[in-house]
């Protein structure tokens, strides 16, 4: 089922003509979890991967966190288990959980895995990308496919989120297929995507506030701050920058205010290719979610949380794609 994102409130240009020369467009993935191929694009799929290409690992261990730490196996069970007490009647004590769900997750609680984080950790898929399906993409020429993949636990150098790791391949150049790529001994519960099929959608956004001229700055937030109860929408949360995870677009800066994204090995300023996101839309402002959407569905498509419901933004560099991508929490 497509994924349609709801007409804006209003048209914030027609009040504000600049704005058009500050706007870009995203492609909303809008993750639904299913069981995507290798010829698909998808968010926690499998991935195209050559067979003689060594598997990725993260062996930047002095920077491993020991959060919230667990295993890909104990994190799926714990899934299952949830979804099974949520969608089943109440049990006659009125408990959520059996005992015996209930054991299995204290046990699965009481694993010793912080050893593990001092070895190299093989990579997590996070999202597989055709340049077919997504309006947006950006990769260097000859290339049609983007595979993001992250080392999945916290790194103390990246304000303790994920490190991320770009891959962009020719799909037709690729051979045999790795058949089973290696899991990490030990992940974050909170960086294991659930495989998701995408459903991807242009969206216009405008820049960040902040981030505009001063003056137009100034009057969309004396606009913005004029109680207008028929108008029922504000410039930042319902008509410039869509959430979910998305590609292309451009960043909201509302947890730190903006600063400086230059390239580590180049310096140059970086521009934002990929968004991980703890939700499809914002559970309080509703006016992004789909058309589609049942009313009571969970935003929560992916089971990926990136801080306190935050979003990751993944920048790259526009003078190499060899460049390291960096991030930022937001």
């Amino acid at each position: 089922m497509a994924r349609t994102t709801p007409p804006r409130p209003l048209d914030i240009t027609a009040l504000f003509p600049e704005l058009r020369e500050h706007s870009t467009t995203a492609t909303r993935l809008h993750p639904r979890p299913g069981t995507p191929t290798v010829a698909a694009s998808s968010v926690g799929g499998p991935l195209l991967w050559p067979a003689d290409e060594p598997w990725p690992v993260c062996d930047d261990a002095g920077a491993h966190e020991p959060y919230n730490l667990t295993t890909p196996t104990a994190e799926r069970r714990r899934r299952e288990i949830l979804t099974n007490a949520n969608a089943r009647e109440s049990l006659p004590d009125g408990e959520f959980l059996t005992a015996e769900e209930r054991a299995e997750l204290d046990a699965a609680d009481a694993l010793e895995l912080d050893d593990l984080i001092e070895e190299p950790i093989p990579l997590v898929p996070v999202a597989q990308l055709y340049r077919r399906d997504i309006p947006d993409y950006a990769g260097p020429g000859g290339t049609g496919l983007l595979q993001v993949l992250w080392c999945p636990v916290d790194h103390s150098d990246r304000h303790y989120s994920p490190r991320v790791f770009f891959y962009w391949r020719d799909s037709s150049a690729v051979g045999p297929l790795l058949d089973t790529p290696p899991e990490p001994p030990v992940i974050s519960d909170m960086y294991l995507p659930v495989p998701c099929v995408v459903h991807p959608e242009q969206v216009c956004e405008y820049q960040y506030a902040d981030l505009l001229p001063d003056d137009l700055r100034d009057r969309l937030d004396e606009w913005d701050d004029d109680e207008d109860e028929e108008r029922g929408a504000s410039y930042q949360s319902d008509l410039s920058l869509a959430p979910g995870w998305k590609v292309g677009g451009y960043a909201n800066w509302s947890l730190t205010d903006p600063h400086p994204m230059n390239c580590a090995a180049c310096g140059a300023a970086m521009t934002l290719t990929f968004t991980a996101s703890s939700a499809d839309w914002d559970g309080m402002h509703c006016s992004w979610r789909p058309l589609e959407e049942d009313p009571n569905a969970s935003p929560d498509t992916v089971g990926v949380q990136i801080g306190r419901g935050y979003s990751l933004y993944v920048f790259r560099c526009p003078a190499s794609f060899d460049h390291p991508p960096a991030t930022a929490m937001q």
